[in-house]
């Protein structure tokens, strides 16, 4: 693990891999970029270079209980800081839930920096009602349940890591509850994606990735962002869970859009332009004609 200061805090990113083709990846809601453990490596053997990424209010990077410090453009800037920090001049970049919406707010904000993106789950126009009805009651026990959230984060850190999924469960509620409240104030105060007219302005290769029932992250969503961006892929996950029991097949379509993405391009076949030879005979054979036919009178 290693990390970098944007305006004046800490932000920790884990490093896969090496090479040129670099892959950011971006964790959901009061996650962290653990829940990348498995899908990183692979990525990496593969010939890609996967930077996983903490952002700020999550994980190891800092927790300020500042609600102004967090909304979708601040956290697209902090992506930026990223590239900046790793000297990269593109990268490609996505994740989940949260990770999605921020990829997506990257590419409207910053596209040149883009080389594609990869949106698994995104919280778009019709998860509203469920963003409202799950996260309201959170975070008013995050407010108004702060002691017994403190005592839930101190006995569930002191719990060994074990099996990966359970430990995705486990690191959201082992984080204190002062910093996630003001990451979900921050972010249900502002937009939580860009409007519809930006996302159709974005031109990039995206690899979309949707579940069905799961009523926060509607794979109707999923289907109208595909409809929006003119070059964009949609898989249906079988579930919510495929990616993170059985992985395989996914892993393969993120592979393969990598590989895609990163190809050089292909030049365009040059028309044949007519030999000069021939046009040079040509030309004798006129003149050779013309003589022979002497002059008119």
């Amino acid at each position: 693990m290693t990390s970098f200061r944007y305006e004046g805090h800490r932000i920790s990113y884990d490093v896969h891999g090496e090479g040129e083709r670099l892959v950011v990846l971006i964790h959901g809601l009061l996650m962290n970029r653990r829940m990348f453990d498995r899908l990183a490596p692979e990525l990496a053997s593969r010939g890609n270079r996967v930077v996983c990424v903490d952002m700020l209010g999550h994980g190891r990077s800092d927790r300020p209980e500042d609600l102004r410090l967090y909304s979708m453009p601040l956290f697209a800037r902090q992506v930026g800081a990223l590239l900046d920090h790793l000297g990269a001049g593109e990268a490609v970049v996505g994740g989940t839930s949260l990770g999605a919406n921020i990829a997506l707010e990257m590419a409207t904000r910053q596209p040149e920096r883009l080389r594609g993106l990869f949106v698994e789950m995104p919280v778009l126009d019709n998860a509203l009602p469920a963003v409202a009805g799950i996260f309201t009651p959170i975070l008013l026990g995050l407010r108004f349940g702060r002691p017994v959230f403190e005592g839930v984060s101190v006995l569930t850190s002191a719990i060994p890591r074990t099996h990966h999924l359970v430990d995705v469960g486990l690191d959201w509620v082992r984080q204190k509850p002062g910093p996630s409240g003001a990451v979900l104030e921050g972010l249900l105060l502002g937009e939580t994606a860009p409007h519809r007219e930006e996302r159709r302005r974005i031109e990039l290769p995206t690899l979309i990735v949707g579940h069905p029932r799961d009523p926060l992250h509607p794979f109707s969503d999923s289907g109208m962002l595909a409809e929006e961006l003119p070059h964009a892929h949609l898989v249906e996950a079988n579930s919510i869970f495929e990616w993170r029991l059985h992985p395989e097949r996914l892993n393969a379509e993120l592979s393969e859009f990598l590989a895609e993405v990163w190809a050089p391009p292909k030049r365009a076949k040059k028309k044949a332009k007519p030999k000069k030879r021939a046009a040079a005979k040509s030309s004798a054979r006129r003149a050779s004609a013309k003589s022979a036919s002497g002059p008119r009178r």
